[in-house]
């Protein structure tokens, strides 16, 4: 693999909306939605749907997409993107870079993934995030994960809860993690022969296993609006925002 290649996971058993990656918005599945923007940046050498379950398989195979079969015994969606890479990729380097956009996050486009991949280049870094500026309404929900970061741009925490706390009363921009991140093929494989850990557990966000295991993480801060489709009520709010987005005219045609 000379260029970046795209992993994206999807499941139907979500835990917070069950069948999700199928849902309709603008008459197209969400992972379908979700694949055809990550086919947009231009410079993967492919796209990858990982899944462990037939419906999806059907959905993006009959959009011309290739799917990978993985366990259905996974916790968490960086564990699945692994066993996608080492299935298709067995003997890849292990500098080269994959980029996991979860199959739930809506609003993906070329330009943040191009961030997070300069990002990486940049820093050396194994693992990059992308963090969006957070609306003010989901600070306190629990479905949204927060995170803070240092001035250096290395990650501090990810958290449910409402962080940072807004009661010293300064205006100050929070951030939310999103379902796009890049790693080191390499660093890939080590994680995923890392234990869980307890806070990964508790926070039910795989990025602290990382964190908790002493590796750093850099993330690409910016004032895109993103949406991952948790709950029904993030259906209709993203549904909303995909049509006013520039970009799903790209591959959706007039909407």
């Amino acid at each position: 693999m000379s260029k970046p290649i795209c992993v994206i996971p999807a499941r139907m058993a979500s835990s917070r909306y069950p069948g999700k990656p199928l849902i309709p918005l603008l008459g197209m599945a969400l992972i379908v939605h979700v694949f055809e923007r990550c086919k947009l940046y231009a410079d993967f050498s492919d796209v990858i749907v990982a899944t462990c379950d037939e419906e999806i398989r059907h959905v993006v195979e009959e959009r011309g997409g290739t799917v990978v079969m993985t366990a259905n015994t996974h916790d968490r969606a960086t564990d699945r993107v692994q066993e996608a890479v080492e299935t298709l990729y067995p003997k890849s380097d292990d500098h080269e870079t994959i980029v996991m956009v979860q199959g739930d996050e809506l609003l993906v486009s070329p330009e943040m993934i191009d961030k997070v991949i300069e990002t990486q280049r940049l820093t050396g870094s194994a693992v990059v995030n992308f963090g969006s500026r957070l609306n003010p309404s989901d600070h306190e929900n629990p479905n949204t994960v927060k995170l803070v970061a240092a001035p250096d741009g290395r990650v501090l925490y990810f958290s449910r809860a409402p962080i940072p706390s807004e009661t010293g009363g300064r205006n100050i921009p929070i951030y939310q993690q999103t379902g796009l991140m890049a790693f080191t093929c390499g660093f890939l494989r080590k994680f995923s022969m890392l234990p869980q850990t307890p806070l990964e557990i508790i926070e039910s966000v795989d990025m602290l296993r990382v964190l908790e295991h002493g590796f750093p993480i850099h993330v690409v801060l910016h004032d895109f609006e993103t949406i991952g489709v948790d709950t029904p009520e993030d259906r209709t709010r993203g549904e909303t925002l995909l049509a006013l987005d520039p970009v799903t005219k790209n591959y959706l045609g007039n909407i």
